[in-house]
C-alpha cells in the first residue's frame, strides 16, 4: 500500500445531536446524517462552513445508522434497533420496509444500497452483540454479520451471505455486477457478485487494511469508493482472533467493562473496482475521532462519527 498523505482539517461543525455515524451528500451538495436522538439532519452551505446551516428533515423512534438516497428523494435508513426504513424527506412519512428475516427480529442493521431496479441491499453486523456493544463483537470475533437482499415489493429479506465478520459499509461496482461489503472485524473488503458466472459467490477484494472499514460511500459510478477506517490496526486484537471462542467470548466480557476511547489516528481510504488505492489518508493526534463515513461534497470530503458530537470538512486530496 502507498505511504499515506495527510487529511487536512477545515473545520469540526457540530449538530446538536451526537453520533452522526453516516453521512452521504445529495446532488446539491447538502449532506444528510443521523444522530443518536432518531434525527435525520441536512447540512448546506459547505462550501462556506463557517455559514453552514443544519435543519432536522425526518426524525424515526429508532437509532439511524447507513442511510441511502433514493432518486424519488426519499431516504432509505438502517435503524440499529431492528429494521430497514423507508423515509420521505418532504413530510417526514416513515414506513418499515423489512423487520425480520426467517422469523428472526432484525438487529443492528447497519448499512443500505438500492438499485435502479429497486433491489435493495443491507447489512446487518451482527446477531450477537447490539450496537452499543459494538466492540465486544469485534473481540469476539462472532462471525454473524449478514448481508441481506430486499426485492422490491416483498417484505422478507433473503440471506446471501452469513458468517461475516462484523458486516458493514456497502457500495455498488461501477458496472453494477457485483457489491462491495466491508467486514469491519476482518479488516477487508469483500466482493459479492451480482452477476455473471460468479453470481452469488463471494470473495476477498481489498485485504489486511491498514484500520477497521466502516461506512462505504461511491459518488459518480466512476468515481473510486470511499472507506472511513473507524480506527487503526490493533496488533493484539489479530493475535486474540487466533484464539478459541471461549477465550474471545471471555476478552469481550472484559472488553466491555473497560472504559473506551478512540484512538487519536483517523483515516480514509479511497479504493477503485480491482481494490487498487486511489487514496490514503490520514492523521495522527486528530481532535476528531472515530471516522465512522466519509463522502465528498462541494468539493470538500466529510466525515461522520458514532463518537463525535458533529462532523469534520476536510480538504480533498491534493488541495491545500
Amino acid at each position: 500500500m502507498d505511504r499515506p498523505t495527510a487529511l487536512v482539517p477545515v473545520r469540526h461543525l457540530s449538530l446538536g445531536g451526537h453520533g452522526p455515524e453516516d453521512v452521504v451528500s445529495d446532488a446539491r451538495g447538502r449532506v444528510l446524517t443521523g444522530v443518536a436522538d432518531g434525527r435525520i439532519l441536512r447540512v448546506d452551505g459547505l462550501d462556506d462552513p463557517c455559514a453552514a446551516r443544519v435543519e432536522e428533515v425526518a426524525r424515526i423512534d429508532g437509532r439511524p445508522l447507513g442511510l441511502e438516497l433514493l432518486p424519488d428523494g426519499d431516504l432509505l435508513v438502517c435503524d440499529a434497533e431492528g429494521a430497514l426504513l423507508r423515509v420521505g424527506l418532504a413530510g417526514g412519512r416513515t414506513d418499515v420496509l423489512a423487520d425480520s428475516v426467517a422469523g428472526e427480529r432484525l438487529r443492528f442493521c447497519s448499512n443500505v444500497v438500492a438499485l435502479p431496479d429497486g433491489t435493495v441491499y443491507f447489512t446487518v453486523s451482527s446477531r450477537a452483540h447490539p450496537l452499543h456493544d459494538w466492540m465486544g463483537d469485534l473481540v469476539e470475533h462472532t462471525g454473524t454479520g449478514r448481508l441481506l437482499r430486499l426485492a422490491p415489493g416483498d417484505t422478507e429479506p433473503e440471506v446471501l451471505l452469513d458468517g461475516l465478520q462484523f458486516a458493514n459499509g456497502l457500495a455498488v461496482s461501477a458496472d453494477a455486477t457485483f457489491l462491495i461489503v466491508a467486514e469491519t472485524g476482518a479488516r477487508r473488503l469483500t466482493r459479492y457478485h451480482l452477476t455473471g458466472p460468479a453470481a452469488g459467490r463471494a470473495q476477498p477484494l481489498v485485504e489486511n487494511l491498514p484500520g477497521f472499514p466502516d461506512n462505504l460511500w461511491r459518488g459518480a459510478p466512476d468515481g473510486p469508493v470511499w472507506v472511513a477506517l473507524a480506527g487503526p490496526r490493533v496488533p493484539p486484537l489479530d493475535l486474540l482472533h487466533r484464539a478459541g471462542p471461549a477465550v474471545r467470548h471471555h476478552a469481550a466480557r472484559l472488553a466491555l467493562r473497560a472504559p473506551y476511547r478512540p484512538s487519536g489516528t483517523i483515516g480514509v481510504l479511497a479504493v477503485d473496482d480491482t481494490g487498487r488505492t486511489v487514496h490514503h489518508l490520514t492523521r495522527r493526534r486528530s481532535g476528531f475521532r472515530m471516522v465512522t463515513s466519509v463522502c465528498a461534497a462541494r468539493g470538500r470530503l466529510v466525515l461522520g462519527s458514532l463518537w463525535e458530537p458533529g462532523i469534520a470538512v476536510c480538504a480533498t486530496p491534493g488541495a491545500g
